[in-house]
């Protein structure tokens, strides 16, 4: 899900006027690709408590690009529509973050 929410970053930024490539364009894409990468830096460490360290980055990600997203529907750079979608899915891998996270503290850290 975070892979596709990346994509989906991606393909709404296409659409930024050019003046926002080193602005709003790359705050947004760098926050979505930061979301699956950390889950996977953080599972691919192998021990629990790293993981849960990594989730966390990618939670702080997860309200990163929702901040930005709506502010681009604030500013007008993509219409409330386009950016619907995503930032639902930001909410959805965000309690799937929080209650990953809370599985993995109940089991204990190793």
């Amino acid at each position: 899900m975070a892979m596709t929410l990346a994509e989906d970053c991606y393909r709404i930024t296409r659409a930024f006027p050019r003046e926002e490539l080193y602005g709003m364009t790359s705050q947004i894409r760098r926050a979505a690709v930061s979301i699956p990468a950390n889950i996977a830096e953080g599972y691919g460490r192998e021990m629990t408590g790293s993981y849960i360290q990594f989730l966390r980055v990618s939670q702080g990600s997860v309200r990163e690009l929702e901040t930005h997203l709506l502010l681009a529907g604030r500013i007008n750079l993509a219409s409330g529509d386009d950016l619907a979608k995503p930032v639902e899915t930001c909410e959805r891998i965000g309690k799937m973050l929080r209650s990953l996270i809370r599985a993995l503290e109940s089991r204990g850290t190793s």
